[in-house]
């Protein structure tokens, strides 16, 4: 990368910690905010995430912030073991990535500081809730739809991203036979055919396909692509280097394919695709109104996301791609919305134009933004570097 490249890429890491900064105490309790206009609430699954980029920054404000939302999490954990939607509400249940999103980060800051039994019985309850989300009792974990951050998005069953977010909270506490029997499980094919055979058990690899199934259950499944668990399979270590490899190449194809089709306008790849359209059999009545092809869950380009993308790059091998994908994500970034900034680190852009359609200054959008940067400069994928060598043992 050039230097005037570097140079517009430190001046957006100085904007993302602002970004961080600004939103670091809300009227909620004081806790951080989702978003800086707009998300005033503190979203679980938006901190956890933005851990990533909180730890790399290394600015003792954002950490000490960090340590108290986590323990606020735990005084309002359920008794068995589930952690609420947003920090400060008990009440608020049923997501089924916040709880292993807290086991993450949690195990990320403990990581971090060096305090390796920090929050230990919030984790062990934590853990216990997690190994009852198997309704097969094999580890691998199940949802209800519209149940993780997709919330106008149907995902039935094993979901890849809450497994893959499993699977390095598990690596990373230092639960590998645990760790070992998801990633095994996560291995098996899909279930083919109208009937499923007694003992075979479902998983999430896709025959004659170098990425993972969405989602499984039983016989039914979904063979589009999502972005977000697929980048997490390969930071993870779930995906061999070999597998990552070919996943990488494949979605750069795929996505010159979408812009020779004008479906895509950014070097950047969707969250999703591709996307369901009005007549295909798994469109809802209410995408009509929320999730349009190329929009919000249904394609459209999460700036989060894609800085996982960049990290994923990272742990592929692939670093001139991930400067190229860096440069191309610091351009998105600029873009705002409404807000007179030079920075918008806007929610998500709609994929057929890359405008920002979502509210600027959203935290978990500038914390991937540091920690996508973070990886490029160094070669290096903080705590997902410790996930890949625990699945080599």
């Amino acid at each position: 990368m050039a230097s005037p490249d570097w140079k517009l890429v430190d001046r957006a890491k100085a904007a993302a910690v602002e970004v961080l900064l600004h939103n670091l105490h809300g009227p909620y309790r004081g806790l951080p905010r989702t978003a800086g206009w707009g998300y005033p609430e503190p979203y679980t699954r938006d901190l956890m995430i933005a851990t990533l980029g909180v730890l790399v920054a290394g600015n003792d404000r954002l950490t000490r912030a960090w340590r108290r939302m986590l323990e606020t999490l735990t005084k309002n954990q359920t008794p068995l073991g589930h952690i609420p939607s947003l920090v400060h509400d008990r009440e608020d249940r049923g997501a089924s990535d916040t709880t292993p999103l807290f086991l993450l980060a949690t195990a990320m800051f403990r990581i971090s500081t060096g305090e390796g039994d920090f929050l230990d019985e919030a984790v062990g309850k934590a853990l216990t809730w997690m190994a009852y989300r198997s309704p097969c009792d094999r580890v691998l974990v199940a949802q209800l739809p519209t149940s993780d951050w997709r919330d106008e998005q149907w995902v039935l069953g094993y979901g890849l991203y809450v497994n893959t977010v499993l699977y390095a909270a598990l690596r990373l506490l230092g639960c590998h036979e645990r760790a070992d029997a998801l990633r095994e499980m996560m291995e098996h094919f899909t279930v083919k055919g109208e009937r499923q055979q007694r003992h075979v058990h479902e998983g999430l690899v896709l025959r004659y396909k170098p990425y993972y199934a969405m989602w499984s259950y039983k016989v039914y499944r979904s063979e589009r692509f999502d972005l977000l668990g697929n980048s997490l399979a390969i930071l993870s270590g779930i995906a061999s280097h070999t597998r990552a490899s070919h996943l990488v190449t494949w979605i750069e194809a795929e996505c010159a394919a979408l812009r020779k089709n004008e479906l895509l306008a950014v070097d950047l790849p969707p969250n999703f695709f591709p996307y369901v359209q009005p007549d295909d059999p798994d469109w809802m009545p209410r995408y009509a109104k929320y999730n349009q092809p190329g929009e919000y869950h249904n394609g459209g380009i999460w700036p989060f996301i894609c800085g996982f993308y960049v990290a994923s790059l990272v742990a592929a091998g692939r670093y001139r791609l991930a400067e190229r994908t860096l440069l191309a994500l610091t351009e998105l970034v600029r873009l705002r919305r409404g807000a007179d900034v030079e920075f918008g680190f806007n929610e998500w852009h709609r994929a057929q134009d890359g405008t920002p359609q979502g509210q600027d200054w959203q935290t978990w959008s500038a914390a991937m933004y540091l920690y996508a940067a973070h990886c490029v400069q160094t070669q290096t994928t903080p705590f997902f570097d410790r996930c890949r060598q625990g699945s080599e043992t």
